[in-house]
């Protein structure tokens, strides 16, 4: 089998331009390796005050913490950095993924027993295609492509990949947009 990633491309998800249309989680029930349920989540960040919405997806990381807490070896990284969800006959539904993820990705889906989370269209990226979230995403606040596609489109915002956790230095192969400027380390 042919695997068709093009390295250059990446996934950014740029949550200020997130409107909460929920697009990405039904484009992504449509798929049916995943049981035509959405591995992306719209979150509501304050609902009393704000209708402000973030969008949650696997962020891919380098080190995957759910992959290493795993005590059933259900959950793999591939050579192209993909995590994918846990492997349903080895999953034994233990939560550990759930409870260790710093990102608050991995769900248990009760009625499967099993935990699933988003593996980047690992079926449609494999082959050239963008992932279905990013295909679908009215206000670009999804978007799969080159770095250099992205500067065009944003020019006031830096992709990051790199998140501290109290002591721990998570790199990730998604990138979170930010405004330029705003990650810098100001030393007062």
């Amino acid at each position: 089998m042919h695997h068709y990633y093009k390295l250059q491309e990446e996934f950014f998800v740029d949550m200020q331009r997130c409107i909460g249309c929920k697009s990405c989680e039904a484009a992504c029930a449509e798929c049916e390796t995943n049981g035509e349920e959405s591995m992306i989540h719209v979150n509501y960040v304050d609902r009393a005050v704000t209708i402000q919405t973030t969008v949650q997806v696997c962020m891919h990381c380098d080190d995957p913490v759910c992959a290493n807490v795993c005590p059933a070896d259900a959950i793999t990284k591939d050579e192209f950095g993909i995590v994918h969800t846990a492997n349903t006959s080895r999953c034994i539904g233990c939560s550990n993924c759930v409870m260790a993820c710093p990102f608050g990705v991995p769900k248990k889906v009760e009625h499967y027993d099993l935990m699933m989370k988003c593996n980047m269209c690992y079926d449609r990226t494999s082959v050239g295609k963008k992932p279905m979230c990013a295909t679908v995403c009215p206000s670009g606040a999804l978007f799969y492509g080159t770095r250099e596609e992205m500067e065009k489109m944003r020019p006031n915002s830096s992709p990051v990949n790199q998140f501290v956790f109290g002591q721990e230095v998570v790199k990730t192969k998604v990138n979170i947009m930010m405004p330029k400027g705003s990650t810098e380390l100001k030393i007062f």
